[in-house]
């Protein structure tokens, strides 16, 4: 029989389903298609690793034999291995897969700055912009798409392989103008002391009197300073004139901190939840000076971490002040007047610190690096922002893993690594109950879908097709056909039984995830059926239509059958005038 036969035979079949539900006349094929949903889960732990030489250069030559991993000090065995290339060889990668039409291949990379511009000084913040914008044309080759982005959401820039477009939106970047003034404000009090007055040390906690403020301000030397401060900005040195104002600056402090940190967090945390259904390798490189964390912001701070870490995509991060200076000696500080100015300026100073320390501990916890103390901000950009030379990626599957929800810390060492230095991600956190083979398969298809990779278990060919409703509006049809012939099928008594899972997903031509259809083939062949569709050749097996405007699109499917467990992944470009 031909492929036209076989296909005929393939259609009647599934029409006799319709016709009739007794066992002995039970379809040979059902279809069933639905939008294809996905979310984020660990199944094989993936460590994505970078080695270095002495002189920083990336080192390629390594072996799986050369790594060993642990899982919370326990050693595991290390299944996967892959090392992946960047530079001239991704570029001219991408260069190939797009052919004579013009049609875009799928991007490789993707970078997005997070500029802090509610904690940033202007200047720091400008500097931050200019040394984005000198490294740009070095980050943004054919492969990458670069997004821009804020912590006050004000500007924003999706990914997008336009350098024009970054500039503007560079350009577009400014200071916070809402919040405290600490050139202005009279008194002045920062949220960290803000923080430790009225939450910490309790000293100017709303249930304390005046009277038992004033009692206290000889032995608390924070309160002291303050009041100090406030006595000569306000010129009086009445208590009852000061206290009130102290106390309202705090309040106000405190809450303008909160409210400028969980705006921050928010933020990194949706720029993560919405990269993560981009494809490929996924980086953030936050420029910030860092800022405070309350205990009430813990909770928020450890659902970024746990998104970046599910999703793979590190955070790296820059402090953009450089080498910092010293409170009250850089050019845009308020002089301190009082006899307490230099314990004002050591709480300022120990502020500082923990904004720095925040920058550290985002970037080691989602397996970033951290750039600080170094006023070579352009350099800085150029290492965190560049896709290294070579990078390993590891993956294993937890032994004896505990489906408790739990972190687990992670530590990858070289069997022979003198002279070499390692970045790593550091942790996962681990499921809350074991997956089942349903939710197994899904997360197989998930990782296909966003990955880049084409995969060949089961031949598959694409076909696409459009049609211009109006100038505004296309239907494209995609057809997916795979050779049936590599399956593997289950005997179960006259039938030959297997499934097919065929997930059609669109992309914009930045490699954005715009919709998807999940197909689902049940196969249940007679002998005859079987025997046809082996001999003939590749076979329809799903067809999904959307609805977009003109424009650039990649499609993306992905085949997995159940009983073989094989797949197939295949790119598709397509251009909509």
């Amino acid at each position: 029989m031909n492929r036209r036969g076989a296909l005929l035979l393939l259609a009647s079949a599934a029409g006799a389903w319709a016709q009739s539900s007794a066992p002995q006349s039970a379809p040979e094929v059902v279809t069933h298609q639905a939008p294809a949903a996905f979310s984020s889960r660990v199944n094989l732990v993936s460590v994505p690793v970078v080695v270095r030489d002495k002189d920083g250069k990336a080192v390629g030559n390594l072996r799986q034999e050369d790594f060993a991993v642990s899982d919370k000090g326990r050693a595991q065995e290390i299944t996967k291995f892959t090392v992946e290339t960047a530079g001239a060889t991704a570029a001219a990668r991408v260069s190939d897969e797009a052919d004579s039409s013009g049609a875009p291949a799928l991007p490789q990379r993707f970078v997005a700055f997070l500029f802090d511009d509610i904690h940033a000084q202007p200047g720091d913040l400008a500097q931050g912009r200019q040394a984005v914008e000198r490294q740009l044309t070095q980050t943004l080759d054919a492969g990458t798409r670069i997004g821009v982005f804020t912590t006050s959401a004000n500007t924003t820039q999706d990914f997008t392989g336009d350098a024009q477009k970054v500039r503007a939106a560079l350009d577009a970047i400014h200071p916070w103008e809402q919040g405290l003034d600490k050139q202005r404000d009279c008194p002045y009090i920062s949220y960290y002391l803000a923080d430790l007055l009225i939450n910490q040390d309790q000293s100017l906690s709303p249930g304390r009197s005046d009277q038992q403020v004033i009692q206290m301000i000889s032995a608390d030397p924070a309160l002291n300073a303050v009041i100090q401060e406030a006595e000569t900005c306000l010129r009086s040195t009445s208590l009852q004139e000061v206290l009130p104002q102290v106390r309202n600056a705090g309040q106000l402090a405190l809450r303008f901190g909160m409210e400028e940190t969980k705006v921050s967090l928010d933020v990194m945390r949706d720029l993560v939840r919405s990269m993560s259904l981009l494809p490929g390798s996924r980086t953030i490189v936050m420029v910030s000076p860092g800022f405070l964390l309350a205990s009430e912001h813990r909770v928020d701070e450890n659902d970024v971490f746990d998104k970046a870490i599910r999703a793979n995509i590190s955070i790296n991060t820059m402090d953009v002040r450089g080498v910092a200076q010293l409170s009250g000696f850089e050019a845009s500080d308020k002089s301190y007047t009082s006899s307490a100015a230099g314990q004002m300026m050591q709480y300022e100073n120990a502020a500082v610190s923990l904004a720095q320390d925040l920058l550290g501990e985002v970037a080691s916890n989602t397996g970033g690096r951290f750039f600080h103390n170094d006023n070579a901000l352009g350099q800085g950009i150029k290492e965190l922002a560049a896709r290294p030379e070579y990078l390993y990626v590891l993956g294993f599957s937890p032994d004896n893993l505990k489906f408790d929800g739990s972190y687990h810390r992670l530590k990858v060492t070289l069997k022979n690594g003198a002279g070499l230095t390692i970045e790593a991600r550091r942790g996962y956190w681990a499921p809350s109950h074991a997956l089942d083979p349903a939710e197994e398969a899904k997360e197989e298809i998930e990782d296909a879908v966003f990955s880049r990779e084409e995969i060949l278990d089961i031949p598959l060919q694409l076909h696409t097709e459009f049609f211009k409703q109006s100038e505004a509006k296309a239907q494209l049809t995609v057809q997916s056909e795979a050779d049936l012939s590599h399956l593997k099928f289950k005997k179960v008594d006259d039938r030959n039984k297997d499934t097919l899972t065929v997930v059609t997903g669109l992309f914009d031509e930045n490699g954005r995830y715009l919709k998807g259809t999940q197909t689902t083939v049940d196969m249940q062949l007679r002998d005859q059926t079987l025997e046809s569709v082996q001999n003939s050749g590749v076979m329809k097996i799903a067809k999904s239509n959307f609805d977009v405007p003109p424009g650039r699109y990649i499609v993306r499917v992905v085949v997995r059958d159940v009983e073989g467990r094989s797949m197939a992944a295949k790119n598709e470009g397509v251009v909509i005038p």
